[in-house]
């Protein structure tokens, strides 16, 4: 018996001088969201921007991993979100969270209950959570599955802005771009696209053409900023989005979980098609986007 309990005591002493010294978190706070990943990344990332240190970005170490520094009273919190797949609709978040220079007395106080890390920990937490719920209230996805991108000649505008700044960038070009083609006597020839040619999903920096569809005539408009292009039919995999545009990119994650989920290799590249004009307002979830991402092709 003498012999259980040293030994019992020795594990339990390990486990606390390992909790110490050698655990590298102070508090764990799960949840589950009903939302994929990529949402869940891009949702801490601009929340980030209002409660995050000044000076401290969020660092991504890959899609479902991101480390983001807060403040709160006299203290530094870091924390370290985990992003894990449950199913197609729904994703585990872990906060694993560690004050910065007061980790060994945090730790200390959560051991005989209470502490200042363990009320921030529960705090920001929820708060994120009632942010993503609020956030998923405002758009849709649907799964359309495997479709053929559809091909057309389109005049664009080249566009390199990060990730947030999609629509802003779309924006920039609207007025140019309807006034000058309407003013030259070109034919639109579908909604307003756009075609990304990089999609940096470590950085969210975006190169794309903004595009608008026109019949190919021998008498095009020449614009220093406007260029002409032709884009290809190709399978894809396509997904119907309804919201703001501002984060119809929400859809791009979506096709990307998918196709991994279903083993479909595809390439990193979307391309939106607009059927709405979100100067005229209205409620966003009326607003309707096709996107795309272009299967990878057997010989490439």
């Amino acid at each position: 018996m003498k012999k259980v309990l040293f030994g019992a005591g020795v594990l339990l002493l390990l486990a606390l001088i390992g909790y110490l010294f050698v655990y590298p978190y102070d508090y764990v706070v799960r949840f589950e969201a009903r939302t994929f990943p990529g949402t869940i990344n891009q949702t801490i990332k601009i929340w980030d921007q209002e409660i995050g240190l000044a000076g401290k970005p969020v660092v991504q170490k890959d899609l479902r991993n991101l480390e983001q520094t807060i403040k709160a009273g006299d203290s530094v919190f870091i924390i370290n979100w985990a992003i894990e797949p449950l199913t197609d609709t729904t994703s585990t978040v872990t906060a694993k969270v560690r004050d910065r220079d007061h980790s060994l007395s945090n730790k200390l106080a959560v051991l005989f209950g209470g502490s200042a890390v363990e009320a921030v920990s529960k705090k920001t937490v929820r708060d994120f959570a009632e942010r993503l719920k609020n956030h998923l209230a405002e758009f849709r996805v649907h799964i359309d599955g495997e479709a053929e991108l559809p091909g057309t000649f389109y005049a664009y505008v080249n566009v390199k802005t990060d990730q947030h700044n999609k629509a802003g960038g779309m924006m920039d070009y609207f007025m140019l771009m309807s006034d000058y083609l309407a003013s030259s006597g070109t034919t639109l020839n579908g909604p307003p696209m756009i075609v990304v040619n990089e999609w940096n999903r470590e950085n969210d920096s975006l190169d794309f053409n903004f595009c608008f569809p026109i019949i190919r005539s021998d008498r095009l408009p020449q614009h220093p900023n406007i260029g002409y292009k032709r884009i290809f039919p190709k399978p894809a995999l396509k997904a119907t989005y309804n919201g703001n545009y501002i984060t119809s990119d929400r859809a791009w994650y979506a096709l990307l979980d998918y196709a991994e989920r279903h083993g479909i290799a595809v390439e990193a590249k979307p391309v939106e098609v607009f059927f709405n004009n979100p100067t005229l307002g209205g409620n966003a979830l009326s607003w309707k986007a096709e996107v795309y991402l272009p299967l990878v092709e057997e010989n490439q």
